[in-house]
């Protein structure tokens, strides 16, 4: 039955997901051809008929989960496989991965089916939709099936289950995982003179100047919500209030916070002096002009990597670094981003048991393995960096260890365990905007974070009084 909290959420959907640019028994069992003998006694011809009868029951059909993903080309291949190995190595399961479009098209689809059953066993739903997923009601967590079977969750990387993890519960288990690194071009720092990356505001900035030649500038970040928010985590600073949102409901943005403004002050005077390009909100165009040598340094997922250092290949040597912050600041991480597996709770127990086993089988080391080395994306288990083949990897892609080291050397805090809010989606676009009026000069720094901080605020407002009803 669907909890009656789904239905209460669905009047400010359109606020909330924004249109945006997969070792049981043997199936065969019990097959086994035992017709009874012509010279049986007439005492046991009818228990052997009965056997008979017994062991030409047709087999049992296996379990069908049926798997919404988000997930194309070369990572929906890759998902492709995951979801064939488990079916090939599971015969009372069987996984359906279906690709349902972005991850808000996906989820404006769950929304519309939630009042039949033809929604999904289980979805992937990117990491900024998990207060809407646990606020719908829709969802089984995943810390009851742990806590059932006392799972061993201490393989997990923390800095990763801890985003999906709500008052000492973990909803849904991480799938594909990343954060944003600096990229930057070892060639064009060579020819500055430039022997190390920066690490701090500042450092970026003069770095910019010096490597601003000619047709090459400095630096380009794209106008994403994302970097704005990990660039605050880094500080240490929350993104909005009540503890980032997790000791209890938010009710306030903390977008228009010094830190904020300290940011975009720093960002804002590389695109005035012209030793960064202002190229929009599309990370493919600050990766395309990085790949093409036009500019030196830009901000970009650790998903990228490997095709940002292929790229390159034969036209310059890629390096990668820590997210840069101001020099004052000392505290801070990295806030996990991508997508988390979610089971859903309309289906039966047997479906959601099965799901459950899927998503173990994900979770297992040297598949986590196989899907970072075809993806990019992170193990979400410590014990995957113990299979050769990631080895291997680190040995071929060895700006892969930046990333590692920075999941790892993130404090723990409200900061770096990431917000929570159930309009999160707006909140980023909000955040995007604000930015485009700044560097276009329409309104100054604090006019603009100001007046997101407060439009983001309002939406937060009436989507808490709307589930709380």
């Amino acid at each position: 039955m669907i909890n009656r909290n789904w239905k209460m959420v669905l009047p400010v959907a359109a606020m909330l997901v924004l249109p945006l640019s997969a070792c049981a028994s043997n199936p065969n069992n019990g097959a086994q051809n035992n017709d009874p003998s012509p010279t049986v006694s007439a005492s046991n011809t009818e228990s052997t008929a009965n056997a008979g009868a017994a062991s030409t029951e047709p087999a049992k059909e296996p379990v069908k989960v049926v798997w919404w993903h988000s997930m194309s080309g070369e990572l929906g291949t890759a998902a492709d496989k995951l979801v064939s190995d488990f079916n090939a190595s599971h015969p009372d399961i069987k996984v359906e991965g279906v690709f349902q479009g972005t991850y808000d098209e996906s989820l404006n689809k769950l929304k519309a089916s939630m009042d039949s059953k033809s929604g999904p066993s289980l979805i992937q739903v990117y990491e900024i939709g998990s207060k809407f997923m646990i606020d719908s009601g829709a969802v089984t967590p995943v810390q009851q099936f742990i806590d059932e079977e006392k799972y061993d969750v201490s393989t997990l990387e923390p800095n990763i289950s801890s985003y999906y993890t709500f008052d000492g519960k973990q909803y849904s288990m991480p799938f594909n995982t990343s954060n944003p690194i600096l990229y930057y071009n070892k060639d064009l720092f060579k020819k500055a003179g430039i022997e190390n990356p920066p690490t701090t505001y500042q450092e970026v900035a003069d770095d910019a100047k010096k490597l601003t030649e000619g047709n090459v500038t400095g630096a380009s970040f794209a106008i994403y919500g994302w970097f704005m928010e990990q660039l605050l985590a880094n500080q240490g600073k929350d993104l909005v209030n009540n503890g980032n949102g997790r000791e209890s409901s938010a009710t306030e943005s903390l977008v228009n916070q010094e830190a904020a403004a300290t940011t975009l002050t720093w960002w804002k005077s590389m695109v005035d002096n012209k030793s960064a390009l202002n190229l929009g909100r599309k990370t493919d165009d600050t990766k395309k002009a990085f790949l093409a040598g036009q500019i030196a340094m830009t901000l970009d997922s650790t998903a990228s990597l490997r095709g940002i250092v292929d790229g390159a290949a034969g036209k310059f040597e890629v390096g990668t670094a820590f997210l840069p912050k101001p020099d004052t600041s000392s505290e801070g991480g990295v806030v996990v981003g991508g997508a988390s597996l979610w089971v859903l709770n309309n289906k039966s127990a047997e479906e959601q048991k099965a799901a459950w086993e899927f998503i173990k089988y994900l979770a297992e080391p040297a598949v986590q393995a196989e899907w970072h080395i075809s993806t990019g994306y992170f193990p979400i288990t410590t014990k995957a960096y113990d299979e050769q083949i990631v080895k291997d990897n680190l040995a071929k892609y060895p700006q892969f260890q930046t990333a590692v080291d920075q999941l790892h050397a993130s404090k723990p805090s409200t900061a770096s365990q990431g917000a929570v809010m159930g309009v999160f989606p707006d909140a980023r676009q909000t955040v995007e905007g604000a930015i485009e009026e700044v560097f276009s000069g329409k309104k100054d720094i604090k006019a603009a974070l100001d007046d997101a901080a407060k439009q983001i605020t309002e939406k937060i407002d009436i989507y808490n009084k709307t589930v709380s009803k």
